[in-house]
């Protein structure tokens, strides 16, 4: 078993134990950490071989501050300031393995200012790159009803949608609506019955408007064949999601690239699919009891890997 490092990271990431076993980093290789946060990964990655080098992109500028840090103590490391959707054009050699950490980090999450958490009373913000964009505060007063409707409903799979959406749109001009804390209030107040559930009343309101104004699940959908195409014949793709949304949409482009049905409705004729890579988790692989217990915001996590084959087009060129 590998151990792990977590002397310089301030979060440790989700199952990371099981993402370096399974990108094999232990091997040696070229890898890429596609959402840098704290530098989490990327850090146990340079532990597990000496001979190791990371490439990592993050589009939170902050991240960007972070990297320099590691960089100063880990001479083998580049870092990319992008969105994971956008980095085709970045240069770099195949690679050995590829980690997905999909989500909001734990810094975001934490840091007051960027609006993501029900705690604090601040603008409502969520961006994850907060130079660019509306922000929650912007859309919520602005955001036509069909909008309102797909982020709370689709994306935040809150069954109590109407009144959500009601209360938003009845509320356009009330200062309340503008602050983290006080929209969380308002949506607690409108859902009184949730409030003995575990989780906050606001958690799949909040979850789904973030998920729309940064375009979460179309990122995902663009990234995941540009992530592909860079690992080399035998390379893995670790791809940890924290959303039902985002796992139907990893689960579909895996059996897409293994040659496999994507969902129950593709008729495709088994010989017209080409098998490009080996789905390596039948079920995906969800934190152990301790680690929820030791962090309750690894609950949701499911993790899935998948390995480029030797024999697919890429590998014949």
């Amino acid at each position: 078993m590998i151990e792990v490092e977590q002397s310089l990271m301030c979060h440790v990431p989700v199952m990371l134990r099981e993402s370096i076993e399974w990108l094999r980093a232990d091997a040696g290789g070229i890898f890429l950490d596609c959402t840098f946060g704290g530098g989490g990964h990327t850090e146990a990655i340079l532990d597990a071989n000496d001979g190791n080098f990371v490439y990592a992109i993050d589009r939170d500028p902050e991240a960007k501050a972070r990297a320099r840090e590691l960089s100063v103590l880990r001479k083998n490391f580049v870092f990319y300031q992008t969105n994971f959707a956008d980095s085709q054009f970045l240069k770099m050699p195949p690679l050995d393995g590829i980690i997905m950490d999909l989500g909001v980090s734990s810094f975001q999450l934490d840091s007051p200012d960027r609006g993501f958490s029900f705690k604090d009373h601040v603008i409502l913000d969520m961006r994850m790159d907060n130079t660019i964009g509306i922000t929650a505060d912007e859309f919520l007063r602005t955001a036509c009803e069909r909008d309102l409707i797909t982020a709370i409903r689709d994306y935040g799979e809150e069954e109590d949608w109407k009144k959500v959406v009601h209360l938003v749109v009845k509320n356009r001009k009330n200062p309340e609506l503008r602050y983290s804390d006080t929209f969380a209030k308002m949506i607690s107040r409108a859902l009184s019955y949730k409030k003995r559930s575990k989780i906050h009343p606001a958690t799949k309101t909040f979850q789904g408007i973030r998920i729309f104004i940064n375009d979460e699940l179309g990122s995902i959908e663009r990234a995941l064949p540009i992530m592909f195409d860079r690992l080399k014949a035998g390379g893995r793709l670790v791809v940890i999601s924290f959303h039902s949304l985002e796992d139907r949409i990893i689960k579909r482009f895996f059996n897409k690239v293994a040659g496999k049905a994507v969902d129950r409705f593709d008729s495709e004729y088994q010989q017209n699919r080409i098998s490009l890579a080996n789905i390596l988790t039948k079920k995906p692989i969800c934190p152990t009891e301790g680690e929820i217990v030791n962090n309750d915001r690894s609950r949701s996590a499911k993790m899935r890997v998948l390995e480029k084959v030797l024999d697919c087009p890429d590998a014949k060129k």
